[in-house]
């Protein structure tokens, strides 16, 4: 249900009873302001919220070091072969 802001305060004990039917959108002057959602609704959206984050590729190597390093693991790469065209190296 919608709510405007000065309804909502003056009627807050309705507002949380209504949860348990669906959020409750509170607005001011037409904009979106607040919304009232159960509490176990909104720990739910906090766990998948964390599993959302996602680290940055330096995180992403350094975990990959850090595995390397514990499993005493190396990486071998193979030599280049012949000559490949670096159009960085042109100046």
């Amino acid at each position: 249900m919608n709510w405007k802001l000065d309804e909502a305060q003056q009627k807050l004990p309705l507002v949380i009873d209504a949860i348990a039917l669906e959020p409750q959108l509170i607005f001011k002057q037409d904009k979106l302001v607040a919304a009232i959602i159960e509490p176990k609704l909104f720990q739910e959206f906090l766990a998948w919220h964390q599993q959302r984050k996602t680290s940055s590729l330096a995180d992403a190597f350094t975990e990959l070091r850090q595995l390397c390093a514990e499993e005493n693991y190396i990486l071998d790469t193979p030599a280049r072969q012949g000559e490949r065209h670096n159009p960085f190296a042109e100046e």
